[in-house]
């Protein structure tokens, strides 16, 4: 038995960053994962191979230079499987030694097994082995989630899997319907779509990805359609039956039956808790297995934390990191603040989206006065030069003040790109700066300036002076 000054339970991105960030701080720290590899589902089964994945489509089936080569260009005509899995074994592989490397140079201790609190400060550590316990003056929880799968799907792991099982198919789908059109949903639908498999995208909302700018949405299922998905919104799945001949049969409950060889059901995640035992602690997750925290990321034990997947929204790698880093921080006494308002999210569909700050929704719904400057990469020497004809920045600012209030974009580089508008806005920056301010040339930053000048343009002249 062991004493910690930070136990944490996961080694996904907010379990690493909380573990090192603890750490640096010169404390005695252990850190506890379930699986035989570090790295949690962002590592091994979701973010890193996905991402992985979409990267070998893009380029093995010439999609950035179909507009240049016509829309038959492919680097390879016959995609298999081993083509994809082979650059994400290799990536994953390497961010495993990454991880391995990090948690030895900052004397982590690591310990593989299934975690389960004794009391408040003690945990179990079940091996496969034998049974360990170590007790912690701190502990993070950053266990993460598993795919929601109910008991009315009939999963076989072959032809009816769910949104870690599509890496372990041995072949590519003849044809597969999705159901869920969640972040997951709508980014493997976009990348099977791009290598020639046709995908249908079942939808029970009247459209994709609600929290998104709708104008920048509309171009995605635009997009979609355009390369064969066929989008079904307003539908509600009734059965999954497996048919003689490697079909599945998804009856919907408008009547429609739709044929695929494959089903991949997406619809939401559930908390990995119920082998923590928390109701020894006086914890209680939600009926999706998810903790409640404070803006700490403190639970009601207030030397409990939880971070990451588990408690929920925006269940990002990248906002994960830094819950984790807030949580050992405060636990410590270490000021540190997380700008939640200007967190950035990035979708990696084909093409990708990213947005920070307010949507026009919000704005509208608030009675705040807002105009919009929008530029296109195909009016962008850059936009020409990659072949990106679809992608648009779309600028949101005050039409008094002109302070910037949101960006979204998307296109090629759109993840990248957001980063720009997220500094400007977190030193609450007008537009002008993007009028002023000199971009390389040519790049698809390049689109901030036309953008604030097709936006500053709209204005009522004489223009509103600067604050």
């Amino acid at each position: 038995m062991a004493h910690y000054d930070l136990l944490v339970i996961g080694t996904g991105p907010a379990g690493q960053k909380a573990a090192i960030q603890a750490a640096k701080l010169g404390k005695k720290v252990g850190i506890v994962e379930r699986k035989r590899v570090v790295g949690g589902v962002c590592t091994n089964t979701g973010t890193i191979p996905s991402k992985s994945l979409r990267e070998a489509a893009l380029y093995l089936s010439g999609f950035h230079q179909r507009s240049l080569y016509g829309a038959s260009y492919r680097v390879k005509q016959d995609i298999t499987m081993e083509d994809l899995t082979f650059r994400a074994n290799h990536v994953i592989n390497r961010e495993i030694e990454i991880i391995q490397n990090q948690m030895t140079r900052n004397n982590v201790d690591l310990w593989f097994g299934t975690a389960a609190f004794v009391d408040p400060h003690r945990l179990r550590i079940e091996r496969s082995d034998d049974l360990v316990e170590h007790t912690a003056d701190f502990v993070v929880i950053a266990c993460g989630t598993v795919p929601a799968r109910p008991s009315h799907i009939p999963f076989d792991d072959h032809s009816i899997i769910d949104t870690d099982g599509l890496l372990t198919l041995k072949t590519l789908p003849k044809s597969i319907t999705i159901i869920g059109g969640g972040v997951i949903g709508a980014e493997y639908a976009s990348i099977l779509a791009t290598m020639g498999i046709h995908v249908t995208l079942i939808e029970r909302r009247p459209r994709l990805l609600e929290f998104v700018d709708q104008e920048t949405i509309e171009a995605l299922q635009y997009h979609m359609r355009s390369i064969g998905v066929t989008l079904r919104f307003n539908e509600e799945v009734v059965s999954v039956e497996r048919q003689p001949q490697e079909q599945v049969i998804v009856r919907l409950k408008s009547g429609k039956e739709i044929a695929a060889t494959t089903v991949l059901y997406s619809v939401g995640r559930t908390g990995a808790s119920a082998t923590l035992n928390l109701e020894t602690i006086g914890l209680v997750a939600d009926d999706r297995g998810r903790l409640t925290v404070n803006e700490h990321y403190q639970t009601t034990v207030p030397h409990i934390y939880a971070a990451g997947d588990i408690i929920g929204f925006p269940a990002l790698a990248s906002t994960s990191m830094q819950q984790g880093r807030h949580a050992a921080c405060h636990a410590f006494g270490i000021p540190c603040q997380t700008q939640s308002e200007l967190m950035p999210y990035g979708i990696y569909s084909i093409p990708e989206i990213s947005m920070v700050g307010r949507n026009e929704d919000d704005l509208t719904k608030n009675g705040v006065p807002y105009a919009v400057g929008i530029a296109r990469y195909r009016e962008i020497a850059r936009g020409q030069i990659i072949g990106d004809e679809l992608g648009m920045l779309k600028l949101l600012f005050h039409n008094k003040t002109r302070q910037l209030l949101g960006v979204h974009a998307i296109g090629d580089g759109a993840t990248e790109l957001i980063h720009i508008g997220q500094t400007v806005m977190a030193y609450q920056g007008q537009i002008d700066y993007f009028i002023e301010a000199v971009f390389n040339y040519p790049t698809l930053a390049e689109c901030y300036r036309v953008a604030a000048l097709d936006g500053i343009n709209q204005l009522p002249r004489p223009w509103p002076p600067r604050t």
